[in-house]
């Protein structure tokens, strides 16, 4: 809303059909005015943030069931899984194409995906189908990555990799191969998955953590290079003022600093545009003239 009545804007008060997904139609405001589409709550890429998070207790149920190891219930939490996944894909895109990106989507799409991932890991953990290590390397890195992200926030933003999309593939597809109760050579074929997974996590670590101190360090310097450039640029030193450059009668170059007159030349500095000297002869201080009256 604008604060402007319909009438006095030449609206009708009426929303504008043909408006984004999920967003608002374009207020109507006076002239000269741009008004900024802003998404509302209720738009699809949250909704399936929303699914992915009620996903979560339902996969954790749906795996748990009759003590974790009967296939059917399994495969019923496979299916769930794998839903949440394919949802991770689609609000992301969704978001991006038809600007649906709201601060409920930027809070609670990192924490579904994390959800989902951590209930995974643990309740594999917990029934004796993946060792515990493997958890807790996956974990640590997402957490401390996350944590690492705040830490450098102010400085900038570390944009998602490939190596970090290719973590996340092989991370999903090997939980999602752990949770199917599979033998013989598909449940070889998942440990080597698992393995990938594992050798991303750390490698993407490593370097989220080398982007994390660069930017951290470039931030800083900057922050650095405004706060002296304020004081140095206000001493008016010497050494900062351009060198202007021109040729004397000889044909030589003859150097001096901005605002200084060079011999055998006008005067194109400050002094240059002096007012003329009442009581004087009349002529103005500009020139050679001035130069060689006195």
């Amino acid at each position: 809303m604008t604060g402007v009545p319909a009438s006095a804007s030449g609206g009708t008060g009426r929303p504008a059909p043909g408006g984004k997904l999920g967003v608002p139609p374009r207020p109507q405001g006076s002239e000269g005015t741009k008004a900024v589409d802003q998404a509302g709550l209720w738009n699809i890429a949250n909704i399936l943030t929303m699914i992915r998070l009620v996903l979560v207790p339902a996969f954790v149920m749906l795996l748990l069931q009759d003590g974790g190891h009967d296939p059917v219930w399994r495969a019923w939490a496979w299916a769930a899984f794998a839903v949440a996944m394919i949802t991770d894909v689609f609000d992301g895109h969704l978001a991006r194409t038809y600007n649906l990106v709201t601060d409920f989507g930027k809070i609670a799409d990192p924490i579904a995906d994390k959800a989902i991932m951590a209930a995974g890991l643990i309740c594999l953990s917990s029934l004796g189908d993946l060792p515990w290590w493997v958890t807790a390397v996956i974990l640590a890195r997402e957490l401390g990555i996350t944590l690492m992200r705040f830490w450098v926030i102010r400085h900038g933003v570390i944009p998602a990799s490939r190596g970090g999309k290719m973590k996340t593939l092989a991370q999903g597809t090997a939980v999602g191969m752990y949770v199917l109760v599979l033998t013989g050579p598909l449940a070889t074929l998942r440990w080597w998955v698992m393995a990938v997974a594992v050798v991303l996590t750390v490698v993407t670590a490593l370097d989220y953590v080398r982007e994390a101190i660069v930017l951290r360090r470039k931030g800083l310097a900057e922050r650095a290079a405004k706060s002296g450039g304020g004081s140095v640029g206000g001493s008016g030193g010497a050494g900062d003022e351009p060198v202007a450059e021109s040729v004397g009668a000889d044909g030589e170059a003859v150097g001096g600093s901005v605002g200084e007159s060079v011999p055998g030349q006008p005067a194109t500095g400050p002094e240059a545009e002096a007012p003329e000297v009442p009581g004087g002869s009349g002529a103005s201080a500009k020139g050679p003239a001035a130069g060689s009256a006195r």
